[in-house]
């Protein structure tokens, strides 16, 4: 049994296009009269659903596509990749669980046990892969970078457990719920959904340490410098001086790490991007642009007095997280999957990829200007008015985009 990867990733796009209309949806309700539905209980199956039907899933099946492209056969059972297909299937449903719940009863009795059976899903996945990595070539350097995105994706459940326990026993701490919910913000996105694209990217550029040694060397930079670059987000906390300290090395290192690596890749691979499509170099220019802009902002926040205005104002929050999940992950997935091929880059994907990017540059622009006034305490005209026209533009990007990619097609492709 073959992998179907162009099957299950037109599953990521339609799950993508769910999240994007929950997001509309919460943006009227923002901006509009709209009381049918609780406003938290939408944030929780928005933020639930998109971790794990859009990009968990995403990232699984791009991974299950490298072991097959690297020539592994999952023999479990007797049968090739037939047990991702099973932990595919289970992950859905119960990314599927939780957006339903999730809206019905919020933190309740099956939210929560499709959330706990989500984790239990991911150590499955992480068991099985990582058994399978250890057939895939020493020298190959994406095999690191998989294997620290499975373990933090197994780390960061820690702070979904701490959580829920807060929520079902109605015994919550501020300071306690805010360092869980930030612990498992960044083992997700700090650590899971980092690591995996990255191996992604190595794989993708075919780096190899013989070339330079700093693409080995960069790898051990960011794991190190991971779990204490978790304080980061918790300075406003009162903490130690040693903790504060190792949390500011860390951002450091990442900052070095990050601009020596992106120096390397553009100097050494600059020539095999330009034989892509300039959409496609576009966005992937664009997702090199939000995370140097992500790790200096992560350096500027060790500054006491930034990261107390940070951490003080929702919309500074918002944006931050926007940053990390739109304009990174979400168009680096986008980028990896028409790059290689999966489905085919048509002019109609292509008009709605490059929509939906416009779009998540004006999501953060407003964002930003909004989460900037906010330290004045200004208040932006129609700024909730311009946040559903640019959640509708999101919507039709990627609604347009996930059309054309299900639809069977007979366009040529671009690629």
């Amino acid at each position: 049994m073959n992998f179907n990867i162009k099957f299950w990733l037109k599953f990521s796009l339609l799950n993508l296009l769910v999240v994007a209309l929950i997001g509309l949806l919460m943006r009227y309700k923002i901006g509009f009269e709209f009381p049918f539905l609780d406003q938290k209980h939408l944030q929780h199956s928005h933020s639930h659903f998109a971790f794990a039907g859009w990009i968990s899933h995403t990232l699984m099946v791009l991974m299950i596509g490298f072991l097959e492209k690297k020539g592994i056969r999952q023999k479990t059972l007797g049968k090739s990749f037939e047990v991702y297909n099973k932990i595919l299937v289970a992950n859905l449903i119960c990314a599927y669980g939780m957006l339903l719940f999730f809206i019905i009863q919020g933190y309740g009795f099956f939210s929560i046990l499709f959330s706990t059976l989500s984790i239990v899903v991911s150590c499955i996945f992480g068991y099985f892969y990582f058994k399978d990595l250890q057939n895939v070539a020493q020298e190959e350097l994406a095999k690191n970078w998989f294997k620290a995105a499975i373990f933090f994706n197994i780390f960061s459940a820690l702070g979904t457990f701490a959580l829920a326990y807060m929520m079902v026993t109605k015994n919550i701490h501020q300071d306690e719920y805010l360092a869980s919910i930030y612990y498992y913000l960044h083992f997700q996105y700090n650590g899971w959904f980092f690591f995996a694209c990255m191996g992604l990217l190595f794989s993708f550029l075919n780096l190899k340490a013989i070339e330079n040694p700093f693409y080995a060397t960069v790898f051990k930079l960011f794991f190190i410098s991971c779990i204490p670059a978790y304080f980061l987000s918790t300075l406003w906390w009162h903490l130690p001086l040693w903790v504060y300290v190792l949390s500011v090395v860390a951002a450091v290192i990442q900052v070095f790490a990050w601009f020596r690596f992106l120096w390397l890749v553009i100097k050494n691979r600059k020539d095999h991007l330009e034989n892509f499509p300039f959409s496609l170099r576009y966005i992937l220019l664009f997702v090199g642009f939000a995370a140097s802009v992500k790790f200096l902002l992560q350096l500027g926040s060790t500054i006491p007095a930034l990261s107390q205005l940070a951490f003080g104002f929702r919309p500074i929050v918002i944006a931050y997280l926007h940053l990390v999940l739109l304009a990174i992950i979400t168009l680096f997935l986008l980028f990896y999957m028409y790059a290689n091929h999966f489905i085919h880059y048509t002019k109609q994907i292509k008009f709605g990829v490059v929509t939906f990017s416009i779009a998540v540059l004006l999501n953060e622009i407003v964002l930003a200007v909004q989460g900037i006034a906010s330290f004045s305490y200004t208040v932006i005209p129609y700024v909730n008015e311009m946040l559903f026209a640019v959640a509708i533009l999101l919507v039709f990007g990627i609604g347009f985009t996930a059309f054309y990619s299900v639809k069977k097609s007979k366009n040529s492709p671009l690629l």
